[in-house]
């Protein structure tokens, strides 16, 4: 919050009524009910308080009063009642808003409607604007009033042609006001040039949003304005607007670009457009463009705005107190865009005063199916969790058998800082030039391949399209050098031979996931992808493995859990869990004690639980299909060197943050009920291939 504005509000509560009475603008933006917030700028949806906008507006003074301090009188009185009055239509109470959108103002197109707004205010001779700016500019205050109503109208559009929503021309006025008579001379009574003067003032647009942001597009914002000050209005390449519109794109093809050039750029601004459909790809985004373009056609209306924000109202909630993208509501859009035909959603598009208003409508059962998922991943009940993913399957709503659907980022943060410690050792192994990482995940282990080894090759392969969406999104965003392929080694060898492949954490989802002939947990999947590694590799080139690890023999083991709520997460396992193929069910759980809270079983079911419980009922519907270990030691070895590969390394261990974690919610006992080491959980392997 403004300081001042704090201060001003928070000492002088009889000074804040007059000030309401005699300044509209701040009686339009305080009694207001009307709630308009861009959903990219907050953090929590909950936690919007409806004075968003008036705090903004708070913001950008401070920032004026910051720049020019007292000088220049004249020049603050224009900047801060553009700053003033140029979020007005976002305002006003219900009998306001109906009375300008009566006179067909279009509210939604703020910076237009405001300065209408401002323009009527301006024609009252006995009110306060017109006293101000006569007592100021004398007899040329009806000049300056409609310069500011100018200034309104275009107010926030260098920004806006910066993200690529708006063309470069729409900024031509600010042009035609440099060369005007009048506005010359009052910069050169206040030492300003006209650049000077633009840029103060998308300083205290843009630096109220983020100082941040302001620094990235400072120096972009000054060529801008100064090359339109020349009369060159040329528009940007259609290439760097999607760019802009689309900042986690990781490229941008000459046919995206060649759509938008011809069919959207010349004739349509664009509004909160990044702020709906970033979380779309570029060719998703160019099915909902085309939907869209078609529904105004139809309608032969002129319209020369699409407004996205009631898509981006509609796709984001809060989760655990932070703002995140719907992606329930996702899900079934992108379903939607792959085939048009699917009748759970369809595009709305609402043509008001010119502008078209775009927004996925859903039918009730996918709203009671979104709104189910939506509060079964709050309660966090195991129950609902799995009745999530079974729902969104029998729809067909999930991209693949990876998709975790509403935590997968949070999945794979959790994933990078659980195995921290064998993550960085394993690397040590690696030679040669090439280095490929099977199954990259959060990217973690990329990053340290390319932090170690900047002069190396690092390419990052998986099968799961969720996972290659967050890892572009990563490099784009941080700015890596490594690459990301699609490659099943369980399907052939890799396009080119390499001098290091890397399973980390990888192969027991390669035994879990892979459906052959006998279903899943199968090692037929995980020998087939070791195979067409070895044979990927190039002459002494190493596979290195870090994984799980079955235990050897069928000892007994013992859990006493802390609390209820790990029994319940047993038995929830006892009847999920489908692994471990060549055990009975007898074999995997022996006896459960309700009363004790006590459960045993096979020592290898016992750590399948173990190593799965430590992920949390968060991540249970999809850790739950996976088997951890599939391989003792002795048998990975064994098969290397059947293939003919030479073992370097073969070692088993127990991850330390299993124990760490674990210790705080169960105790495991041998079956004389002895105090016991958990069982190895890990295992990293080293085989070179032979000349």
């Amino acid at each position: 919050m403004s300081a001042n504005y704090q201060k001003y509000f928070d000492e002088f509560d009889d000074v804040r009524e007059e000030a309401v009475a005699e300044n509209k603008w701040l009686k339009y933006l305080t009694q207001t009910s009307h709630i308009y917030v861009n959903a990219e700028r907050i953090k929590s949806v909950e936690h919007v308080s409806g004075r968003e906008t008036l705090l903004y507006v708070m913001r950008t003074l401070d920032v004026l009063g910051d720049i020019l301090g007292s000088k220049n009188p004249k020049i603050y009185l224009l900047l801060s009642s553009v700053l003033k009055w140029s979020e007005t239509a976002k305002g006003g109470n219900a009998r306001e808003r109906r009375k300008w959108t009566d006179k067909g103002y279009q509210l939604e197109i703020h910076n237009i409607a405001s300065a209408k707004i401002f323009a009527e205010e301006a024609k009252d001779l006995s009110g306060s604007l017109k006293k101000e700016y006569s007592e100021c500019f004398e007899n040329d205050a009806d000049y300056f009033l409609n310069l500011t109503a100018t200034l309104i109208k275009t107010h926030g559009l260098i920004g806006q042609c910066i993200r690529g929503e708006t063309p470069v021309s729409h900024n031509r006025e600010l042009y035609e006001i440099s060369k005007e008579e009048k506005f010359g001379k009052l910069l050169e009574e206040s030492g300003l040039s006209a650049k000077e003067f633009f840029l103060i003032l998308n300083e205290c647009i843009i630096r109220a949003v983020s100082p941040e942001i302001w620094k990235s597009v400072k120096d972009e914002a000054g060529a801008l304005i100064g090359r339109i000050l020349e009369g060159d209005c040329s528009e940007y390449s259609a290439i760097y607007r999607l760019e802009n519109l689309c900042p986690k794109e990781l490229q941008i093809y000459k046919e995206d670009a060649d759509f938008f050039e011809a069919k959207v750029f010349p004739k349509y601004e664009l509004w909160y457009f990044t702020s709906a459909l970033s979380d779309f790809d570029i060719q998703q985004t160019r099915v909902i463009m085309t939907e869209i373009l078609k529904k105004i056609n139809e309608s032969g209306c002129d319209v020369q705005h699409i407004n996205f924000k009631p898509l981006s109202d509609s796709l984001y909630y809060d989760y655990q107190g932070h703002k995140q993208i719907n992606v329930y509501k996702k899900r079934i859009i992108e379903k939607h865009i792959k085939d048009a035909s699917v009748q759970n959603v369809s595009l709305n598009v609402r043509i008001e005063n010119g502008t078209a208003f775009a927004d996925y409508e859903f039918s009730k059962v996918c709203e009671k199916l979104i709104e189910f998922c939506v509060e079964a991943e709050r309660s966090g009940l195991l129950s609902f969790e799995k009745s999530i993913v079974v729902l969104y399957d029998m729809f067909g709503f999930r991209r693949d058998a990876f998709d975790r659907l509403n935590n997968e980022e949070k999945y794979l943060r959790t994933m990078n800082s659980t195995e921290n410690s064998t993550k960085d050792g394993i690397i040590d192994y690696v030679e040669g030039e090439t280095v490929v990482d099977v199954g990259s995940g959060g990217g973690v282990l990329l990053d340290r391949l390319e932090k170690k080894f900047p002069e190396k090759r690092i390419i990052g392969t998986d099968i799961s399209e969720n996972v290659i969406e967050v890892l572009n999104r990563k490099k784009n965003k941080e700015g890596h050098n490594w690459e990301v392929l699609v490659q099943n080694f369980v399907e052939g060898v890799f396009p080119e031979n390499v001098d290091n492949i890397i399973f980390s954490s990888i192969l027991h989802e390669i035994y879990s996931y892979n459906e052959t002939e006998n279903g899943r947990f199968e090692i037929k999947s995980v020998k087939n992808a070791l195979k067409n590694a070895y044979d990927s590799l190039s002459e002494n080139g190493r596979i290195i493995i870090r994984d799980g690890i079955k235990t050897e023999g069928h000892d007994s083991r013992m859990i006493t859990f802390k609390d209820a709520a790990g029994l319940e997460f047993f038995e929830n396992y006892v009847r999920d869990f489908e692994g471990l193929k060549e055990l009975t069910d007898e074999e995997k759980v022996t006896s459960i004690d309700r009363e004790k809270l006590q459960v045993a079983g096979d020592v290898n079911f016992i750590r399948e639980f173990m190593y799965t419980y430590t992920w949390g009922i968060q991540s249970y519907p999809h850790e739950v299909k996976e088997q951890f270990g599939y391989f003792t030691l002795k048998e990975y070895v064994d098969f290397f060197e059947s293939i003919g590969a030479q073992v370097l390394l073969a070692k088993e261990f127990l991850e330390p943050g299993y124990p760490n974690h674990l210790s705080k919610l169960l105790t495991l006992t041998d079956e004389n009920g002895e105090e016991t080491e958990y069982p190895a959980s890990n295992c990293i392997l080293v085989v070179k291939k032979k000349n």
